[in-house]
């Protein structure tokens, strides 16, 4: 089951007009020279699910690219951070404290090497699993229970490949 079959089997199709109650963040790296990169794997999410639900990911706000569309009838924040994985505690925290919300209600997507390509895993919470973006968000929000759903990308090929290029490529 994929992300989009989740999401397709919550979605209620009602529109709502009250104040955000989640915050989907998908992790990656701004910039062409990462816009098809496993490490985007976060960001692709993003665009897919604001292709079916509408919504238009293109304000600037939060240092993200940022749009809202509504999701089992609950008004969704969907979140591409332009600071870099890295740093992508930033962006969430900003969104986090303009909305007053806290972080059961921030959902995290983003690759994870530890698991088959096109596999995907959802945790209600955890470790940074070696993941600077989420170590980041972990470090900034001071917490480690907000839900997070991980999109496989596979292992790096060889042992002496250097990650960050497998990642990255």
């Amino acid at each position: 089951m994929g992300i989009m079959d989740l999401f397709n089997q919550i979605s209620s199709g009602q529109s709502n007009t009250g104040p955000v109650e989640y915050i989907i963040v998908g992790l990656g790296n701004p910039g062409t020279q990462y816009q098809d990169t496993r490490h985007n794997a976060g960001f692709m999410a993003i665009d897919t699910m604001a292709e079916k639900f509408g919504a238009d990911v293109k304000r600037i706000k939060f240092k993200s690219l940022c749009g809202e569309c509504t999701i089992a009838g609950k008004k969704c924040l969907l979140m591409k951070p332009s600071t870099y994985m890295n740093n992508s505690g930033e962006a969430v925290v900003e969104a986090m404290n303009f909305y007053k919300l806290d972080e059961e209600h921030l959902i995290v997507v983003y690759d994870d090497i530890s698991l088959e390509p096109s596999k995907l895993r959802i945790r209600r919470k955890g470790s940074d699993g070696g993941h600077n973006g989420i170590k980041s968000i972990i470090y900034l929000t001071g917490k480690d229970t907000f839900p997070r759903i991980k999109l496989g990308v596979g292992k790096k090929p060889h042992p002496q490949y250097n990650l960050a290029d497998w990642v990255l490529s």
